[in-house]
């Protein structure tokens, strides 16, 4: 059996007590009915995994998609809840199905993407899901939540709020048909692209300046690169009801403002590479990753990011939440 260090992308986590993989929908929900308590694991790239953890595991590796496609719905895409979602992005592109090609590159499953609302680039996964197919823990069924109950928010939804209730077994998203891409909204991929807030380009064209931007960030999987070896982004960018001086900020619908997390980092004193002991570090190319340099604990990680809250307390009075979620 496999340690969860092999299993996740910030490489850390013990050696669990048991091991089912499921590759169909029937498979995952006998397993879960079997050991409802068991930690159910995709991508592993949103969670940090306790080096002590030695519980059950039920790995989702279900695959696959459909579509029922119109000229008047666009494309209609089931997805089953293990399928890669970089690779499920990428087939968007191909198949000339359009909103989610600036979330390319992103690690991990299908069947995550709701938990978290993955975004980035200006999109977000609930701008496309329809609605979500899951196994009820408690009620025992199978249930089909759609968007409006899904309850999405800044990295947040009814899956990551109650998570001993659901487990996902396919998202089915409905998709613009195209080949070009959303109207770009965010600053930094106009520049890439050498075009305005608001224009267009091909889907083609943003998918490749994604992952481009995403690998100089050491946001996209590589295996010899130890900045790579992170849950992405560690902590979400937090809502305040006044931004710091100087502090980039968008303001939100509910009247505060978010504010960029890495600038807060960054301003309270460390840099790119910060470290306390060498094993645990913020990426060299990125101030929102932290990274596990080759031999880091779960504990390096967790003293690193805690260390980290504490500075931008002490500096601004702001507290960073993580996005990723903590297992014991």
């Amino acid at each position: 059996m496999r340690r969860l260090a092999e299993l996740t992308t910030l490489r850390v986590g013990g050696m669990p007590n048991s091991m089912a993989v499921a590759t169909t929908e029937t498979e995952i929900i006998e397993a879960v009915s079997a050991n409802p308590n068991a930690l159910v694991l995709g991508g592993g790239s949103n969670i940090i995994v306790s080096d002590d953890f030695n519980g059950d595991v039920i790995k989702i590796e279900s695959q696959g998609f459909e579509n029922d496609e119109s000229a008047c719905a666009g494309a209609w895409v089931t997805v089953a809840a293990g399928h890669n979602w970089n690779d499920f992005a990428a087939s968007a592109v191909v198949n000339g199905w359009t909103g989610i090609e600036g979330l390319a590159g992103i690690p991990g499953t299908v069947g995550a993407t709701p938990i978290q609302n993955v975004g980035a680039y200006g999109q977000s996964v609930s701008d496309t899901i329809a609605q979500v197919r899951a196994w009820n823990k408690k009620t025992k069924s199978v249930e089909t939540i759609f968007a409006a109950d899904c309850e999405f928010g800044y990295r947040t939804s009814i899956f990551k709020k109650q998570p001993d209730t659901w487990v996902i077994l396919s998202v089915t998203f409905q998709l613009p048909l195209g080949t070009m891409s959303a109207p770009i909204a965010y600053n930094e991929l106009a520049t890439k692209l050498k075009v305005e807030l608001s224009d267009r380009v091909s889907t083609t064209d943003l998918q490749t300046a994604v992952l481009d931007l995403r690998s100089r960030k050491g946001m996209v999987l590589d295996s010899a690169d130890h900045d790579t070896w992170s849950v992405g982004s560690f902590f979400m960018n937090p809502r305040v009801a006044v931004a710091p001086a100087n502090a980039p900020n968008w303001p939100e619908a509910d009247g505060t403002v978010k504010v960029s997390a890495a600038w807060l980092i960054e301003q309270a004193g460390f840099n790119k590479g910060f470290t306390l002991n060498g094993r645990a570090a913020i990426s060299s190319k990125h101030t929102l990753a932290i990274t596990n340099r080759g031999n880091a604990t779960s504990a390096d990680i967790s003293e690193l990011a805690d260390h980290i809250v504490q500075g931008v307390k002490a500096k601004f009075d702001i507290e960073l939440k993580p996005e990723a979620t903590f297992i014991s």
